[in-house]
C-alpha cells in the first residue's frame, strides 16, 4: 500500500486529495499548520494515518517537519501542497518556495514528488529573488521538478496547476471545477498510468499544459537552488 505525505491537508484542495486516496485505500499522513488545526483535520479524515504539526513560515519548525516525516518512514509520494497568497514576499517566500525546498532535500527521498503551481506562474520571473511575488514563487517549484527530473532520474517530479478553484484561497466565485482541482495530484500520487509515469511536466486537470518556458532553463534553475541552499543551509 501506498503511503503519502501531504501538506497543508487540514482544509482546502490539501484536504480533498487526502480524502480520495483514503477512500481508495492508500496510507496518508497529513500536515497542518498547527496542533488545533490538526485535531480538526483529523476529526474530518478519520482514516488518515497521522498528522504532523509545523508551521511552514518558520524555518526550524519545516526542519523539524522532515524529521518528523522520516521518523514515520520512507514516503512512496510527496504532495507539497501547502500555500499562502495575499500576504508579503518573505511569507510567500517561506511557505511557497523554501518549505517544499527544504522538505525536499532533508526528508527520504520518495517515489514521486508533486509540487502545486499555479497558472499565474506564466507571469512570474525565474531570475532568483529573496523578495519574490506569488507568481515567482508559483514558477519556482515548476522549476524545482524540472530540476529534480535532471538530477533525480529515479524519482518523479511534476508540478500541477490546480486551477482557479472555490476552496478557502480562491474564494467562493472561482470558477474552475474543484472536483479537477485535486484529481491530478492525488493521480500523480499513485497511478501507474504512463500518463502519470514522467517526470519534469506541468499539469492542468489531468493532461500537461502550456507552461512559462523560462522554467526549462537550467542555469536559472540551477541559481534557484543555490538561493534557498544558501538561506536554508540544504543542499539537494
Amino acid at each position: 500500500m501506498a503511503k503519502i505525505f501531504i501538506t497543508g491537508s487540514a482544509d482546502g484542495l490539501g484536504q480533498l486529495a487526502a480524502r480520495q486516496l483514503i477512500r481508495e485505500g492508500y496510507e496518508v499522513v497529513l500536515h497542518a499548520r498547527g496542533a488545533a488545526r490538526g485535531i480538526q483535520a483529523m476529526k474530518a479524515l478519520p482514516g488518515a494515518k497521522d498528522v504532523l504539526i509545523a508551521d511552514l513560515s518558520d524555518m526550524e519548525e519545516t526542519k523539524a517537519l522532515a524529521e518528523k516525516a522520516n521518523a514515520l518512514g520512507v514516503f512512496d509520494a510527496v504532495i507539497h501542497n501547502a500555500g499562502v497568497y495575499q500576504t508579503g514576499s518573505k511569507l510567500l517566500l517561506h511557505v511557497n518556495t523554501l518549505a517544499p525546498y527544504v522538505l525536499t532535500g532533508l526528508m527520504a527521498k520518495p517515489k514521486r514528488l508533486i509540487y502545486l503551481s499555479s497558472g499565474m506562474h506564466l507571469s512570474g520571473h525565474a531570475q532568483w529573488t529573496d523578495s519574490p511575488s506569488y507568481s515567482d514563487t508559483k514558477l519556482y517549484v515548476l522549476m524545482f521538478a524540472k530540476a529534480l527530473a535532471r538530477k533525480w532520474p529515479e524519482v518523479h517530479a511534476n508540478a500541477v496547476d490546480p486551477g482557479w478553484v472555490p476552496t478557502r484561497m480562491g474564494g467562493a466565485g472561482a470558477p474552475d471545477n474543484l472536483e479537477q482541482g485535486y484529481q491530478t495530484q492525488a493521480w500523480l500520487a499513485v497511478s501507474d498510468d504512463p500518463g502519470a509515469m514522467v517526470s519534469g511536466q506541468y499539469f492542468h486537470h489531468g493532461k500537461p499544459a502550456r507552461y512559462n518556458p523560462a522554467a526549462d532553463d537550467a542555469g536559472m534553475q540551477d541559481k534557484l537552488l543555490t538561493g534557498c541552499a544558501h538561506l536554508t543551509g540544504v543542499c539537494l
